[in-house]
């Protein structure tokens, strides 16, 4: 890949507890379509992006924010780019390849309990839509 899509930092948000030098990889269910096992992992430069996808994640432990690094070359995530969103606002990113953690962030935006509401009733909309489809 020739081209930067995006110098970061980059996040990626998620309730695992990981440490730093720790790997991030593909091969997880999707948070959003447990159905389907991911082929790529996950992060976008935007720290609260990665909170919020943090606060929605699967799972009983505490909401995370981790900055990681590439291990290798990465996308533009096809599920929010061009698809949903015009270019790539999200600052949104997928690769094959693992993520190293580096850091951990606590100072993103929390939502609400309403807008977290809401985001979880948008996804259960999502699931149960058999036209909705995760470009894995």
């Amino acid at each position: 890949m020739d081209e930067v899509l995006d110098d970061g930092p980059f996040f990626h948000g998620t309730k695992a507890e990981l440490q730093v030098g720790d790997h991030l990889t593909a091969g997880f269910r999707s948070n959003y379509r447990p159905d389907v096992v991911m082929n790529h992992i996950y992060f976008t430069a935007l720290r609260d992006g990665a909170g919020l996808a943090a606060e929605l994640a699967s799972g009983e432990g505490a909401p995370r924010v981790y900055v990681v690094e590439p291990t290798g070359t990465f996308e533009n995530d096809p599920n929010v780019t061009d698809r949903k969103f015009p270019g790539n606002p999200t600052r949104s990113y997928r690769s094959r390849d693992p993520l190293l953690i580096v850091g951990e962030v606590t100072d993103w935006a929390r939502q609400t309990p309403e807008a977290l509401r809401t985001w979880r009733e948008r996804l259960a909309a999502i699931r149960l839509d058999e036209r909705a489809e995760i470009i894995n």
